[in-house]
C-alpha cells in the first residue's frame, strides 16, 4: 500500500540535489573479484536506529571478517557525521558519492520507501548490497529490483536476520521428508504491547519540533510526495503509508519469510488482511492492530497476528497431517497428536546481524549461499503489500501469476484443491 507519485529521472535528481550526471558510474567503479584474504570494504548508507546498529556490528566485526570502512551516508549530516567518526571514516550526505568509491559492497538502512532507488543505483554501480527488510516499498520496485541485481549478477542480501538461524532451513529438510506429513496449515505472530504514546510514536516529538539545520529534507523525502517539514513523518515514518507498511512490512516481514523458509513457498494465492487504527487515531494511516492470512497454491494457509495492545502471543507452528512442527528459543521439535516427539533440532546461528553480515562476507569471498536471497525477499514483499492492499481496500487480493502482480481475488479462476506439490 503506498500513496506515492512517480516522477521522472531528472525531477527525482533535483529534488535530491544532485546533477544528473553524477550517477553516471565508471567501468572502473565496478566490483573486483574478492579474494578469500582480501579486504571488504563497506560503505553504510543510513546512519539513523536501524543504520547506527550496522555500523555498531560491523565495527565489532572488522577485525574477525577483516573489513574496511569507506564511508557512511546519511542525509542529516549530523547523523553521517556521528556515523563515520565511530569508524574513523568519511562522511557523506549524497549516497552517490559514497557509491563513486570503492566500496564492495553498501548496507542500505533507511524508510523503506528509498530501499529500491538506492538499492538499483548500487547494483547499478557494480556493488553488492545488503538491504534492510522490506527489500523494497511496493511490488513494483521488487520486480524492478529484481530485474537490476538479474542484470547486474551483483549480491543482494536482505536484512531478515533470522534466516541466520538455521531452523527454518532445518525444519523445510524435515517437512520434505515427510516427519510432519502433508502441511496445511501454519501460524506465528509479531506482538507488543505500546504505552499511551502508542507504537512507533517518539514522546520528545511534537508538532513544534524543528527541522534540524543540517537535514536535506527534499533529499529524505525522494520520490514521496512532497510536503512542508513535518516532524511525526521524519522521527515517526513507519506510521504513514508514504513511507511504509507498517506492522506488515516492518514486522511480519520478519515472521512470513520464516515460514516461507520452512514451507519452500513463494507467491500467495490469496491474502486477507484486517485490523484497524483501534487504540491510537492520532494522525496515523496505518493500523496499529492487524492480522492477515495467506493461502498458497501448495494448498496451506498462514496465519499472523500483530496486535500492538497486547503482547500475549501464540505458538508459531507448522500443521501437517503426520504431526505439528513448533519453533522453540533452542530450535524446533515435531510431535505427533499424541504428543509422541517425531524430530527435533537444537539450532545453530540466531537472528543476528552479526551472523546475517558474516554470511554475506562469506558469500563474497567463497559462494557460501546467501541466507535471506532476493527471491525471499521478494517474495516476501508479494505477501505484505497484498495483506496492506486487502486492508485498505476491503478486498480480499490475489496473485495474478500470468501478470505479475497483486489483483482482487474475485478476478481470478481459482480452484480449490493444491495447484501444485
Amino acid at each position: 500500500m503506498s500513496s506515492e507519485k512517480s516522477v521522472s529521472r531528472r525531477d527525482f535528481l533535483v529534488a535530491s540535489g544532485v546533477a544528473a550526471t553524477t550517477v553516471a558510474f565508471s567501468a572502473s567503479s565496478y566490483a573486483r573479484v574478492i579474494g578469500a584474504n582480501d579486504r571488504i570494504r563497506m560503505g553504510f548508507i543510513g546512519a539513523g536506529g536501524m543504520g547506527s546498529g550496522h555500523i555498531a556490528a560491523c565495527l565489532a566485526l572488522k577485525d574477525k571478517d577483516n573489513l574496511e570502512f569507506l564511508g557512511v551516508c546519511d542525509c542529516w549530516k549530523t547523523r553521517a557525521d556521528e556515523g563515520a567518526a565511530k569508524l574513523s571514516t568519511k562522511a557523506f550526505t549524497d549516497y552517490r558519492k559514497l557509491l563513486e568509491s570503492d566500496v564492495d559492497y553498501v548496507t542500505i538502512a533507511t524508510p523503506e520507501h528509498w530501499h529500491s532507488q538506492m538499492t538499483i543505483d548500487a547494483l547499478d554501480a557494480g556493488k553488492a548490497v545488503y538491504v534492510e527488510k522490506p527489500m523494497t516499498h511496493t511490488i513494483p520496485q521488487a520486480q524492478a529490483v529484481m530485474k537490476k541485481a538479474k542484470e547486474t549478477k551483483r549480491p543482494l542480501q536482505v536484512g531478515v536476520q533470522a534466516m541466520s538461524d538455521d531452523s527454518y532451513a532445518s525444519a523445510g529438510e524435515a517437512i520434505k521428508r515427510g516427519v510432519i506429513g502433508k502441511v496445511v496449515q501454519a501460524q506465528i505472530e509479531y506482538v507488543r504491547r505500546y504505552d499511551k504514546q502508542g507504537p512507533w510514536r517518539d514522546p520528545a516529538v511534537s508538532d513544534s519540533t524543528a527541522q534540524p539545520a543540517d537535514l536535506d529534507w527534499n533529499a529524505w523525502l525522494g520520490h514521496a510526495p512532497k510536503v512542508d517539514w513535518n516532524p511525526h513523518h521524519y522521527y515517526e515514518w513507519r506510521n504513514y503509508s508514504r513511507y511504509s507498511g507498517g506492522i506488515c512490512t516492518d514486522l511480519f516481514i520478519h515472521r512470513i519469510t520464516r515460514i516461507m523458509k520452512a514451507c519452500d513457498l513463494l507467491y500467495p494465492r490469496r491474502v486477507v488482511g484486517m485490523g484497524g487504527i483501534w487504540q491510537w487515531p492520532d494522525g496515523r494511516d496505518l493500523p496499529d492492530n492487524f492480522e492477515m492470512i495467506c493461502e498458497y497454491p501448495r494448498g496451506m494457509t498462514v496465519y499472523v497476528l500483530g496486535t500492538m495492545s497486547n503482547r500475549v502471543g501464540i505458538d508459531h507452528l507448522i500443521r501437517g497431517y503426520r504431526g505439528t512442527l513448533y519453533f522453540t528459543g533452542s530450535g524446533w521439535v515435531a510431535k505427533d497428536k499424541d504428543g509422541k516427539v517425531l524430530e527435533q533440532h537444537e539450532k545453530t546461528g540466531g537472528e543476528d546481524i552479526h551472523l546475517h553480515h558474516t554470511n554475506l562476507h562469506r558469500h563474497l569471498r567463497e559462494g557460501t549461499p546467501l541466507n535471506c536471497p532476493i527471491d525471499l525477499g521478494m517474495a516476501g514483499v508479494v505477501a505484505v503489500n497484498m495483506a496492506n492492499e486487502s486492508w485498505r481496500s476491503s478486498t480480499m487480493m490475489g496473485w495474478d501469476a500470468k501478470a505479475e502482480k497483486m489483483v482482487a481475488a474475485s478476478t481470478l479462476s481459482l480452484g480449490h484443491e493444491p495447484e501444485e506439490e
